[in-house]
């Protein structure tokens, strides 16, 4: 028998679209693949070279269970120079991408029947996390008028005795909203109330657009700081996704208690990416620079290409690869071959009638919306807006 425990957990939309997008373009159909969230790059030569150079060197063999001093430091570094915090080693620890970071730092503080304020929309996993510590996620939805951001006065009314922790993504994904200085202090005036942890989710945060500037929530104040665990990562700004790292850094006592779960699942990252991630934050910059302008010139063309589809409205993201359209106005329309009612059912019909992919809102914990990412060429993405606005004009 499956435990009751993992009876609860919700398999990943994102995963069925994209299962189902992989299995058409195995039968030869031209699948635009718009539900993607990795970049389209390929990782910079320089750290490949670093990454052939530890083979080389045989740095094949386990490491600490933290992640090797020498990523550790570089990371410490990075927050020091990048985001004015600053670490000790004992209080960063290096997993197998963000995800595990996130679900350690999560499985490390939340017990039995503990709340756990999410906004939404929210990335597909977090509540998942939560259920599998025994937590209670506490959905808190921010209105797309406010461009889908926790204000000081939702959070206020979510808190309860029982809050133990906060998720807060910033870029978010799906929506790529990214949150100013002045409305993280607007944020930071709530959460210095209370005791609960936060986890600051922090993978986007290269990939910002326009004149915002980021800001790590941890460095808002020091009180604060105490009770943040910030999580980040080399995939989405330096395009590993394969290469598995992700890293945390925050109050000893909670990287310590992160760490003997790891030492219990996964132990240490993969040794050769930790020294290729060493190149991604100490080397040349300039593969990510050129990277986060071709992802703001694409951005633009979407979110103006979107806009320009009756029925579609969107907010214009500041950050991250996505953009978060509301087809609600598609919603009790009909085809020849089926009804549409909510936004997986037009997922699936723009998969299956426009060939495009994208991610139904629901799974975000926001209906009404579809994620679309705009990591592909702009080939695709000149095509994909094509298909997808002739598919629409076939509804009735």
């Amino acid at each position: 028998m499956i435990s009751e425990r993992i009876n609860r957990i919700v398999t990943s939309t994102t995963m069925k679209i994209a299962a189902e997008a992989i299995r058409m373009k195995a039968n030869g159909i031209d699948v635009i693949n718009l539900s993607v969230g990795e970049p389209d790059f390929p990782t910079p030569e320089n750290i490949k070279a670093a990454a052939k150079k530890a083979i080389d060197n045989n740095q094949t063999t386990y490491t600490i269970n933290a992640g090797t001093v020498d990523l550790r430091k570089a990371i410490a570094e990075k927050f020091r120079n990048e985001n004015n915090l600053s670490y000790s080693l004992d209080e960063i620890i290096v997993s197998s991408g963000a995800k595990q970071s996130v679900f350690n730092a999560v499985s490390a503080v939340v017990d039995i029947d503990d709340e756990v304020i999410i906004p939404a929309p929210y990335w597909v996993s977090y509540p998942e996390m939560v259920t599998l510590a025994h937590g209670r996620s506490v959905i808190v939805n921010c209105p797309e008028e406010t461009g889908f951001k926790l204000s000081p006065e939702l959070l206020e009314k979510a808190i309860s005795p029982k809050t133990k922790l906060l998720i807060l993504c910033n870029p978010s994904n799906p929506t790529g909203a990214t949150y100013t200085e002045k409305e993280l202090h607007g944020l930071a005036a709530v959460v210095e109330k209370g005791s609960y942890y936060i986890i600051a989710d922090e993978i986007y945060e290269r990939l910002v657009y326009d004149t915002i500037q980021f800001k790590s929530f941890a460095s808002i104040s020091n009180t604060l700081k105490q009770r943040i665990i910030v999580v980040n990562g080399v995939s989405k700004t330096y395009a590993m996704t394969g290469w598995r790292i992700g890293y945390a850094a925050g109050p000893e006592k909670i990287i310590a208690a992160m760490g003997k779960i790891q030492s219990h699942t996964t132990s240490n990252a993969c040794s050769i990416s930790q020294h290729a991630a060493v190149e991604a934050i100490l080397g040349s910059q300039d593969s990510t620079n050129k990277m986060i302008l071709e992802f703001k010139k694409r951005r633009d063309y979407l979110f103006n290409a979107l806009c320009n589809i009756d029925g579609i409205s969107c907010y214009k993201s500041e950050g991250a690869f996505y953009l978060f359209p509301n087809v609600s106005s598609f919603f009790h329309n009909s085809t020849n071959a089926m009804r549409i009612e909510n936004s997986f059912d037009l997922s699936m019909y723009l998969l299956h009638e426009a060939k495009v992919a994208v991610v139904p809102g629901s799974a975000f914990g926001a209906e009404g919306f579809i994620r679309v990412s705009y990591a592909s060429s702009m080939d695709n993405l000149i095509e994909a807006v094509k298909r997808i606005k002739e598919a629409l004009l076939k509804l009735h």
